[in-house]
């Protein structure tokens, strides 16, 4: 039987997806299933790995199924995950605590310390500055507020790595993930000593790093028992979540670029080297020899998540067609939201800010205000919060004509739309915008379905193409100027807060 199907999983913050795709790009299958985040104090965001591996057992049959394809026509299979998400292991395999997730805050101390000591020399070595969201600070955490935790570590895993190693036994990451770490040398391709030595990180607890289309393992007998997939089937490293997006989206031109509207939102610019700076974050892309920069904002689907949860849903309804009951009040209201303005700082923010501390608000609330209003303030907050991510790129010399859209939030046309006048310029929509699809053909490039990952990029179909409404740009770029007057005047009172709710 031809092996004519690839299979790509993506963990992400709030659920494991499967998408199984036929060689000519097209999705045969899919399923997802919920992975729960616990939040023990305030800003902590961990998860059970337990729970990812009976999510990907789940997904991995139905998948197949609904393809129709039986498990030996699958190729290949690779992965993807957020990235500074660890799994730390002890001698004997055991999980020796919950894994700390990007969105987590709890180290906004040690950040500080590590700026304190060595900034300068931490954007130098690792292309990124340090902050909450890196694993480097994170495990300094551990070292300070966890010690006996930090001594069992045999063992670091980057998130899709220990997924993978379910199906493999095998123990490795891509360079993508080892610069999320903040531990990685981007001048030797390797960990640094350096770096890890600021924290006092053995290096031997680092796994060896591959290229991203490697072919790392086959499928075990065990894993094949647990999964339906068939045993031997090949199995590719894969990469970062936001790296298989804008991959999956076709960005492998520079002057394109990719606006993640998921979890969190990104917006990202391909490039033939890093640009280190303090305000945004440095990747290297799939294709080899080519970078990519990302400015994010720390909500966004979960922010449109937390307000239907909040307000909107009713128990026992049901999720998505609340989502759009939604979407249709918020189109019949006019740009602007009649002055209703939305931060989306649920979480602390990232670009431009880099911030855990500031707070999301509705500011601007009246007596004609209903809910259409506050939905479409939150997308509107949101595509401003992505306006400043794409200035700040702007200011290091990075720009774009055209946005390809990715993540579940560009299921929403009104979005899209919106997006398009925030930022002023074209934007389109793949066929499919997920991270699991860009994992796929990853894996198709492993096994050398494709030439490479340039050649594998031409089955990418775009099904959707909006331009930027002149009138309502202009009324935006109005009320961006708005938008940003309130998050300077609320900072410093966001900063009380904090110290409020700790007692202080």
């Amino acid at each position: 039987m031809t092996a004519d199907l690839l299979v790509g999983i993506d963990l992400g913050a709030g659920a494991l997806k499967t998408s199984v795709i036929r060689v000519d790009g097209t999705l045969a299958g899919e399923a997802s299933a919920a992975v729960g985040t616990s939040s023990p104090h305030p800003g902590w965001s961990e998860q059970d790995p337990a729970q990812w591996w009976r999510a990907m057992c789940e997904t991995l049959p139905r998948a197949l199924a609904a393809a129709g394809g039986e498990p030996t026509r699958v190729a290949a299979i690779s992965f993807s995950a957020g990235a500074h998400t660890q799994v730390l292991e002890d001698k004997d395999g055991n999980i020796i605590r919950p894994a700390i997730l990007w969105n987590d805050q709890r180290s906004g101390a040690e950040t500080r310390a590590l700026r304190e000591a060595a900034d300068a020399r931490i954007l130098e070595l690792g292309a990124n500055r340090a902050n909450p969201t890196w694993t480097l600070p994170q495990m300094l955490w551990l070292k300070r507020h966890e010690p006996e935790a930090f001594a069992r570590v045999k063992r670091l895993y980057v998130a899709k790595d220990w997924l993978r190693s379910r199906l493999t036994g095998t123990w490795e990451t891509d360079f993508i993930d080892a610069v999320g770490t903040l531990m990685a040398d981007i001048a030797t391709g390797g960990w640094s000593r350096e770096l890890c030595d600021m924290i006092g990180w053995p290096l031997e607890t680092l796994p060896p790093i591959v290229p991203t289309t490697c072919v790392v393992g086959r499928v075990t007998a065990e894993a094949a028992r647990a999964t339906g997939l068939a045993e031997g089937t090949p199995v590719v490293c894969g990469t970062s979540d936001t790296a298989a997006e804008t991959y999956g989206a076709g960005m492998v031109a520079e002057g394109l670029g990719v606006v993640k509207l998921a979890t969190a939102a990104t917006v990202s610019v391909l490039t033939r080297a890093p640009r280190p700076d303090f305000t945004v974050i440095n990747y290297p892309h799939v294709m080899p020899g080519h970078w990519y920069v990302i400015a994010a904002t720390n909500s966004c689907a979960s922010a449109h998540k937390w307000l239907r949860d909040t307000f909107f849903r009713r128990e026992g309804e049901d999720g998505s067609a609340v989502f759009s009951e939604m979407d249709r009040r918020a189109a019949a209201v006019a740009p602007g939201a009649e002055g209703l303005f939305f931060h989306p700082y649920l979480n602390g923010e990232r670009s431009p800010h880099w911030d855990p501390l500031l707070r999301a608000d509705y500011v601007g609330m009246g007596f004609n205000h209903g809910p259409g209003h506050f939905v479409r303030a939150l997308y509107e907050g949101i595509a401003y919060s992505l306006r400043d991510c794409m200035l700040a790129l702007n200011g290091k010399g990075l720009s774009f004509s055209t946005a390809r859209l990715t993540g579940g939030g560009a299921k929403s046309a009104l979005w899209r739309q919106i997006v398009a006048d925030v930022l002023n310029v074209e934007v389109e929509l793949p066929a499919v915008a997920e991270a699991s699809f860009g994992a796929a053909l990853i894996a198709g490039v492993g096994v050398g379905i494709y030439a490479d990952a340039r050649d594998a990029a031409r089955v990418i179909d775009i099904v959707w193409r909006a331009a930027p409404d002149p009138e309502r740009a202009a009324r935006y770029a109005q009320g961006h100027r708005i938008y940003c007057d309130i998050q300077a005047a609320l900072a410093p009172i966001n900063h009380r807060i904090h110290d409020f709710v700790r007692g202080g």
